[in-house]
């Protein structure tokens, strides 16, 4: 932990202040700082401003502030970096509240184990507050250029604040437009960029990283999995990513990978999380036949990133000691994004197609070769080619699993033979599995609109 000047305060914190050199200048006059973290900036902030620390603060975090008699926890507006409390006794049978980043260290002790919800703080005078919620408003009336024009200044903007580190960065690079917009971004910002794609040798994804990394002029990494090495990993990958859900799984797999390659040479990547969910990028987005709802729901899943591909995106970069950054999920951009109409993110065409996150591939055009911005979009798991490979590794495994009986034994409603041996492998790690289960979420593309 960092302390305060008398000691009467201290704080553990993890995470990225995006901020932090601004919020350290206005301080130093007031307060002794004695490292060049900035944690030690939060706890000063903190001693001034009480809860209204988080809501000062530009980044992704998760903290927790003590002294005698008080204790404040608070988490970032998106919940990118996690953050889980749980309940139990101490060896004297007093109550206790624990909070860890994992669930793992709480799982098999607390009698009552959640995840700290995100944009939230807790006080221990009066509980939990929120204190940052996804803009809901109606989109804005602006011309189609001023809203192509603005998306293109906020991502600037957010990429630019993201690259702040004393130590080399990165971006991952599937070769699909959102990874490939923030890598075109990042390299205008740094002597060299070092990108990252892993896959299936000859897969779509890595032959569109290379046109990428060869177009912005990147120093580019690849790595080929294999059928072997997948089995071989996958417990470790599900022990650290903490949940069983089918989709999530397979792409943490290139996830785990990518991670592994980026370490030999980063310690802070880029990622392109959140554009689907910004500018109506999934499948399902496009069935939808009204403005208002599909906004709405753009709404909620920005909001419900925390347990799903942001959980990934943490827990894989973290198992390789690497910093994942998002910038589409700068506070400033969601804010910008969700002001623009719906049918700018998913644009009906003269041919009567619809192409999703239009207004993104219009404020990027010119970064990028024309073939790479309007690429229709994949799965990470499908560009990569982590479906195949996993239809041949995993052959042997899932023959041995009967689903309707394991669902009986289990009472859990998994999807395919797939996402059971997924849960099998995640209890066997557990003497309470079911502390872990509770918490897992579920995500789908299949959804009504």
């Amino acid at each position: 932990p960092l302390y305060s000047e008398t000691r009467a305060m201290a704080i553990v914190a993890n995470g990225e202040i995006y901020n932090f050199p601004v919020l350290r200048g206005d301080l130093t006059g007031r307060h002794t700082f004695t490292t060049t973290s900035d944690n030690e900036a939060i706890l000063h902030l903190f001693e001034e401003r009480g809860v209204d620390t988080p809501a000062a603060l530009a980044g992704m975090f998760a903290f927790a502030i003590c002294d005698d008699d008080h204790l404040f926890l608070a988490r970032d507006p998106i919940g990118i970096k996690p953050l889980y409390y749980g309940r139990g006794v101490d060896s004297a049978g007093m109550p206790v509240m624990a909070f860890a980043s994992e669930m793992k260290p709480l799982a098999d002790w607390v009698d009552e184990l959640q995840e700290f919800p995100a944009g939230n703080y807790f006080d221990s005078r009066v509980g939990f507050v929120p204190y940052y919620r996804v803009p809901t408003a109606p989109p804005v009336d602006r011309t189609v250029e001023d809203h192509v024009a603005l998306v293109r200044r906020g991502l600037e903007d957010a990429v630019a604040s993201h690259m702040m580190s004393d130590v080399p960065v990165g971006a991952f690079l599937s070769g699909g437009l959102d990874s490939s917009v923030i890598a075109a971004i990042a390299r205008k910002h740094v002597d060299e960029l070092h990108t990252f794609s892993v896959g299936l040798a000859g897969s779509r994804d890595i032959e569109a990283a290379r046109r990428v990394a060869a177009h912005i002029g990147s120093i580019h990494h690849e790595y080929l999995m294999t059928p072997a090495e997948v089995v071989e990993k996958l417990p470790e990958i599900i022990h650290a990513l903490e949940s069983f859900d089918l989709d999530l799984v397979r792409s943490a797999i290139p996830t785990y990978f990518c991670s592994r390659l980026a370490a030999e040479h980063v310690k802070v990547i880029l990622t392109g999380e959140g554009a689907d969910e910004l500018f109506a990028g999934y499948a399902y987005h496009g069935k939808s036949t009204d403005a208002a709802t599909l906004h709405q729901e753009l709404c909620r899943s920005v909001s419900t990133l925390h347990n799903i591909n942001l959980q990934r995106v943490d827990r894989l970069t973290m198992l390789h000691s690497i910093e994942g950054r998002v910038p589409f999920l700068d506070t400033g951009f969601i804010a910008l994004a969700l002001t623009v109409p719906t049918e700018l993110k998913l644009r009906l065409m003269p041919d009567g197609r619809r192409v999703e996150k239009w207004v993104l591939r219009m404020a990027c055009e010119d970064l990028l070769p024309a073939d790479i911005v309007w690429r229709t979009k994949e799965q990470f798991d499908e560009g990569s080619g982590t479906l195949d490979l996993l239809a041949r590794a995993l052959g042997p495994l899932l023959g041995e699993i009967d689903l309707d009986a394991y669902r009986a034994a289990t009472n859990e409603a998994v999807r395919s033979v797939e996402e059971a041996l997924y849960h099998r492998i995640l209890c066997d790690g557990y003497l309470r599995p079911d502390m872990i289960l509770r918490n897992v979420a579920r995500w789908t593309e299949d959804r009504q609109l």
